[in-house]
């Protein structure tokens, strides 16, 4: 028996959102970062304005908030509900689609996502001035781990468990690309500056919000540089953020649906023409189209992505 396509979207959408709210923290945490290096060069530095940029929502936030301050840009990824894609508004919606599919997660699934729901909700109540940044950060990457924990150790492998799992990972392929981008746009402006001190900080910045600091060096070892970093989070296939890596797991996914139907698709076609890329190229191609112009095709395609898995399996073919 399949899934109504209805439900597969929500349990598309609970992995998407689960990885969204993770993202979210991250980016305010390289924003934190960044921004206690002193600007001893003078010149543009905002980093919170890199940040986000970065996140997708720059147009949302000027509409509500104008200049990227960075008080109110914590308020905006973490806590504003008129933001959708805030640690807020993602851990809402995915308790809300959790709730139309309750049937069809463990009770460990549905109590993780609806704690999370609950916290949020009293952390919304406490004065904004009593919460640390570090604690918005650490908790949000907690809970995130904790669903995606109990996803992995206690759902049936059937086919809503791909489905959460392909939303999860084309959400963390997008994140990844997103996070990298930050790099662009802290020193876009300062050209110069690409090479040093400040240059390097912010690369090892990057690995450090996303938790990879200590696997790059296992992976790498010696001098940290943006090629090797690059590599680690786009190509290498031993990294579990990395570009390949979600493309990979995103496919294999739908390869099940694909069998589990008893039919191929375009969507199952286009990850594996993802994956192929991705295996041709080297950092060196990267940096050659330019980091930027390569993470934002990149976040295109993954769009394009996911916008064919909707149509194939969650708007009533695959019933």
């Amino acid at each position: 028996m399949t899934l109504l396509s209805r439900h597969a979207e929500n349990l598309f959408w609970i992995g998407r959102y689960i990885e969204r709210a993770e993202t979210n923290a991250r980016l305010l945490e390289v924003g934190q970062r960044n921004a206690l290096i002193p600007n001893i060069g003078g010149g543009y530095r905002n980093e919170w304005d890199s940040v986000i940029r970065a996140s997708g929502t720059a147009q949302l936030f000027r509409q509500k908030y104008g200049e990227p301050v960075q008080r109110n840009i914590e308020s905006h990824l973490f806590f504003d509900s008129d933001n959708p894609s805030s640690v807020a508004s993602c851990f809402e919606a995915a308790r809300e689609n959790g709730r139309i599919v309750r049937t069809a997660l463990t009770s460990q699934t549905w109590d993780a996502l609806n704690t999370a729901h609950q916290e949020m909700t009293a952390l919304k109540r406490r004065e904004r001035s009593s919460i640390e940044k570090h604690e918005m950060i650490d908790w949000t990457l907690q809970r995130a781990a904790l669903m995606r924990g109990t996803i992995e150790d206690t759902q049936l492998r059937v086919d809503g468990w791909d489905f959460m799992n392909i939303g999860l990972y084309l959400e963390r392929a997008d994140s990844t690309a997103r996070l990298l981008d930050v790099k662009y746009f802290v020193l876009l402006p300062q050209v110069d500056l690409v090479g040093s001190g400040l240059d390097n900080y912010q690369w090892r910045t990057i690995l450090r919000a996303m938790s990879a600091h200590r696997a790059f060096n296992w992976a790498y070892g010696g001098e940290v540089t943006p090629a090797k970093i690059a590599d680690f989070l786009i190509l290498n296939r031993k990294s579990p953020r990395s570009l390949i890596t979600c493309a990979e797991e995103a496919c294999w996914h739908l390869d099940r649906l694909a069998r589990a139907y008893g039919r191929a698709t375009e969507a199952q076609t286009r990850a594996r023409t993802i994956v192929a890329y991705l295996s041709e190229i080297s950092v060196e191609d990267v940096f050659d189209e330019g980091l930027h112009e390569f993470l934002t095709r990149t976040i295109r395609e993954i769009g394009e992505l996911a916008s064919i898995i909707t149509s194939v399996y969650l708007n009533g073919e695959a019933n």
